[in-house]
C-alpha cells in the first residue's frame, strides 16, 4: 500500500526545510496550553503524538503575538514574551525527537477575538468598523452553548491608527524572533479567516481610505510590512510562509479568488517560501461554519489552491476534507505540494506511520462530526469523537498486561472499542452480542449518515484481526457466565427505547426508532409484523436471508426506489436520531415534518453539523416545529400545539417516533446480582451517541487495567 501513496510519502521542501513526507499537521486552536498561554504538558503530548505518528511538519497554531490582546479562545498558546521561550523550546524539542519538523503560527485574532475582550478587557483589533453581519449562526445554539459562546461583556473595536500598525509589525516580528530561538524550523504567518491581517485585506472589513485601504495592493500593505519586518528578524534563509483565503463564503464584497491570486504573488514576490491556501466565510451564517477553511463537502478548497498553484513558483499547501487517495492523486498531478491535515490526524495521529508502513486500512477514520470543531465555539479544550486520547495525551498511561479474562456484552460502538483496548493489552476477550452482526445502532446511524460507516467498517475489522473471541446469537446467561469465570464484564448493551405517552401510539402506521431500524436493516419483530404487510415481511425475509440488508449501501440505494412508507412522514422528537432520519427521507422524496418538545432541534448533534443539517433539511422543505406540546397521532394526521400556544394538524401517512431513549442498565443489574464485577460502557450508562460510546468504552478500560 505505501507505493500507492509514493507521492505523499515522497520527501519535500520549503525554501531550505528538508520534510520527510508531503504530511502537514494543519495549525490548530485546540485550547491545551495553560490560562497564561504558556504552553504546557498538555499541549507538549499532544504535539509529540502527532510527531510520533510520522508527519512530515506540524504547525503548531495560534501562537498570539500580542497575548492577550488578539486571543480567540481560552488556553490559547502565546509568543508575545521572551518568558514564553523555555516551554516553546522544549516542546520542539519533543518534536525532534521524533523527526518531524515543527513550525510556529504567529497569530492576530483581531476583530474575531471576542474572548479577549470578555475575559481580560481588550479591545478588537481592526482597519475600520466592519458592517454588521447578519444570519442564523446563534439559532443553532443551545442554552448551555450559548451560556458559554456568548461573550462576558460588549466588545469595542479598536480601529487602527499608524501607530497602532506599527506595533502590530512589531508584535510580530518579535514574536518570529522568539519562534527561530525556540527552535522552530519555520514560521507561517496567519493571514486567513476574518483574524487581523485578513480583515485588513478584506475589502468587506477594510473601508480605510489611507494607505493601507482601497485597492489591494493597500489592502495587502500590512501583511507585506509583517513579512519585512519578520525578513529583518529572522532572515532570509529561515523558511516563512503565510496562509491566505482563496475566497470569503457568503460575503458580497469580500476576497474573491482574483483577490487570492493576486496577493498570492505579492507575497511571493516580497520574500515567502509557501503559501498554505485556504478560505473564510460569513461568520453570522450557521452552515457555513462547515462551508469553507473546514469544508463538510469534499475538496472545497482544492478548485482554489490550484488556481494559485498555477500562478506561483513557491510550493502550495492545501487542505479540507481531502481523502488521502485524492491527494496522491493531486499531487501527481501538480495541483498543489502539500497536504495539511487537522480532522484526520486528530482522529488518528499515527496516520503517516500508516501509511509509510502498508497500513492504510488501520488509520481510524475521521467522520465529520465536528465535535473537535465544535468544542472551539463553547470554549473547551479539543476532543475527538472517535479518538478517546485526543487532548488527553498527557495523562495517559500505557495499559498494564494483566492477563485477565473479561466478558463484554454487547457489539456496539463502545462493546466493540472496549473488547479490542482489553484484548490488544493481553487480556482473554469475550465479546457477546445477541444478534447476528457486529454494530449495533452503529449500523442504523451510519445508514442514515454514511460518514458514520467508516467507523463501523473500522472497528469491526479492528475485532476481526485481534484476538477478541466473538459470539454472535449469543445471550448472557448465569450458566455461560459460570463457564467462562470473567475477571470482570463490561456491559455495553446500549439504550431502552420506550415508546412515550402519546396519544395513537398504537395506531399500526406508528413506527418507533427499533421498529424503522428493524425495518430497513431487515430485521424481524412481533412489533413490526403487526404493522406491515405481507410484501413487506417477505422483501424483510429475503433481505436477511440472502445479506443484502448487510450492505448498507444497497439498502441506500434501494430504498431510493422503494420503502413500505408513505409519502408524508411526521417524526415526533427532534434530536440526533429524529433530524438525521428527516434527512434520511427527504432525500427519498418524502414530505417530512419533525416535532419536537423541546426548545431546539438537533440536540445529541455537535453544533457545526448541527448547524449545517438544520440549515439543510430547511432547505429541502422538511418543516420543524420546536417547543411543541400536547401531541396526539390521529389514523391520517398529528396534532399539537406549538410553543405559541397555536393548535396545528399536519397530514401523516406514517408516524415515527424517534424519542423516549435512555440508559438501559438490566443486564448489569442481573449480572451483578450473581456476584460478578460489572462496569457499563456506552449507552447503557445513558444515551451519549458515538462520543458517550467510545469514550467510555475507554474509560472503563482505564479503570481496569491502567
Amino acid at each position: 500500500m505505501a507505493a500507492e501513496y509514493s507521492r505523499l510519502l515522497s520527501k519535500g521542501r520549503i525554501g531550505t526545510m528538508d520534510l520527510r513526507n508531503r504530511m502537514v499537521v494543519s495549525a490548530m486552536g485546540v485550547g491545551l496550553s495553560e490560562e497564561d498561554g504558556t504552553v504546557g504538558e498538555r499541549m507538549m503530548a499532544f504535539l509529540e503524538e502527532q510527531a510520533k505518528g510520522g508527519a512530515g511538519m506540524i504547525v503548531a497554531g495560534v501562537l498570539g503575538v500580542a497575548w492577550p490582546v488578539g486571543a480567540v479562545t481560552p488556553n490559547q498558546s502565546a509568543i508575545s514574551d521572551d518568558r514564553y521561550l523555555p516551554a516553546l523550546s522544549e516542546m520542539v524539542k519533543r518534536a525532534h525527537r521524533h523527526g518531524a519538523k515543527i513550525a510556529a503560527q504567529l497569530h492576530h485574532g483581531g476583530l474575531a477575538a471576542g474572548y479577549s475582550a470578555g475575559a481580560h478587557d481588550a479591545l478588537l483589533w481592526g482597519p475600520s468598523l466592519p458592517p454588521p453581519l447578519k444570519g442564523d449562526f446563534v439559532s443553532y445554539f443551545l442554552p448551555e452553548e450559548m451560556a458559554a459562546f456568548a461573550p462576558k461583556k460588549r466588545p469595542v473595536i479598536k480601529e487602527l491608527e499608524k501607530a497602532d500598525i506599527d506595533l502590530a509589525i512589531s508584535q510580530f516580528a518579535q514574536g518570529a524572533r522568539r519562534a527561530k530561538a525556540a527552535g522552530f524550523d519555520g514560521i507561517e504567518i496567519h493571514s486567513a479567516h476574518g483574524y487581523l491581517l485578513s480583515s485588513f485585506i478584506s475589502p468587506k472589513t477594510n473601508s480605510r481610505t489611507d494607505d493601507y485601504g482601497g485597492p489591494l495592493e493597500n489592502r495587502i500593505r500590512l501583511l507585506l510590512e509583517v513579512i519585512a519586518a519578520i525578513r529583518a528578524e529572522v532572515g532570509r534563509d529561515f523558511p516563512l510562509w503565510c496562509k491566505l483565503d482563496a475566497w470569503e463564503a457568503g460575503k458580497e464584497g469580500g476576497i474573491t479568488l482574483q483577490d487570492a491570486i493576486a496577493a498570492a504573488k505579492l507575497v511571493e514576490a516580497a520574500g515567502v517560501d509557501a503559501i498554505t491556501v485556504s478560505s473564510y466565510h460569513n461568520a453570522a451564517v450557521g452552515k457555513l461554519h462547515s462551508g469553507s477553511n473546514i469544508p463538510h463537502v469534499p475538496e472545497t478548497n482544492i478548485p482554489s489552491a490550484t488556481a494559485i498553484k498555477a500562478e506561483v513558483s513557491i510550493p502550495v499547501i492545501a487542505s479540507g476534507r481531502v481523502e488521502l487517495e485524492a491527494a496522491e492523486r493531486h499531487i501527481a498531478n501538480g495541483q498543489y505540494d502539500f497536504l495539511a491535515m487537522g480532522r484526520k490526524v486528530l482522529a488518528d495521529p499515527a496516520l503517516p506511520n500508516k501509511l509509510a508502513n502498508g497500513q492504510g486500512d488501520l488509520i481510524r477514520p475521521c467522520v465529520y462530526c465536528y465535535t473537535c470543531v465544535s468544542a472551539i465555539y463553547t470554549q473547551d479544550p479539543v476532543r475527538c469523537a472517535v479518538n478517546p486520547q485526543t487532548g488527553l495525551e498527557w495523562q495517559h498511561k500505557p495499559h498494564r498486561i494483566s492477563g485477565q479474562t473479561y466478558v463484554v456484552v454487547g457489539a456496539g460502538p463502545g462493546g466493540m472499542e472496549a473488547a479490542c483496548q482489553l484484548a490488544e493489552a493481553g487480556n482473554r476477550v469475550i465479546l457477546l452480542e445477541k444478534s447476528g452482526r457486529m454494530g449495533g445502532t452503529l449500523r442504523f446511524a451510519s445508514l442514515a449518515y454514511p460518514a458514520n460507516e467508516r467507523l463501523l467498517d473500522w472497528l469491526i475489522a479492528r475485532v476481526k484481526r485481534s484476538p477478541v473471541e466473538v459470539r454472535l446469537k449469543t445471550e448472557v446467561t448465569p450458566e455461560l457466565l459460570a463457564a467462562l469465570k470473567p475477571d470482570a464484564v463490561i456491559v455495553a448493551t446500549g439504550a431502552r427505547r420506550d415508546m412515550p405517552v402519546l396519544v395513537g401510539n398504537d395506531l399500526p402506521h406508528v413506527f418507533s426508532g427499533d421498529d424503522m431500524r428493524n425495518l430497513l436493516l431487515a430485521q424481524s419483530s412481533d412489533e413490526l409484523k403487526r404493522k406491515t404487510g405481507s410484501l413487506t415481511r417477505l422483501a424483510t425475509k429475503v433481505g436477511a436471508v440472502t445479506g443484502l440488508t448487510d450492505n448498507l449501501e444497497f439498502v441506500r440505494k434501494v430504498s431510493h426506489t422503494w420503502m413500505p412508507l408513505g409519502r408524508k412522514i411526521v417524526i415526533i422528537g427532534g434530536e440526533l436520531v429524529g433530524v438525521e432520519l428527516a434527512e434520511f427521507l427527504c432525500e427519498r422524496g418524502r414530505d417530512v415534518t419533525v416535532i419536537e418538545t423541546g426548545s431546539h432541534a438537533g440536540r445529541g448533534l455537535t453544533l457545526v453539523r448541527r448547524a449545517r443539517l438544520l440549515s439543510e433539511l430547511q432547505e429541502h422543505g422538511v418543516t420543524l416545529h420546536n417547543g411543541a406540546s400536547a401531541i396526539a397521532i390521529g389514523k391520517t394526521s398529528v396534532t399539537f400545539g406549538d410553543k405559541d400556544g397555536q393548535a396545528h394538524t399536519v397530514a401523516a401517512d406514517h408516524v415515527i417516533v424517534a424519542m423516549g431513549a435512555s440508559g438501559d442498565t438490566t443486564v448489569a443489574d442481573r449480572i451483578a446480582a450473581l456476584g460478578y464485577r460489572v462496569l457499563l460502557a456506552g449507552d447503557a450508562n445513558g444515551v451519549g451517541y458515538i462520543e458517550g460510546a467510545i469514550r467510555g468504552a475507554s474509560d472503563v478500560v482505564d479503570e481496569l487495567i491502567a
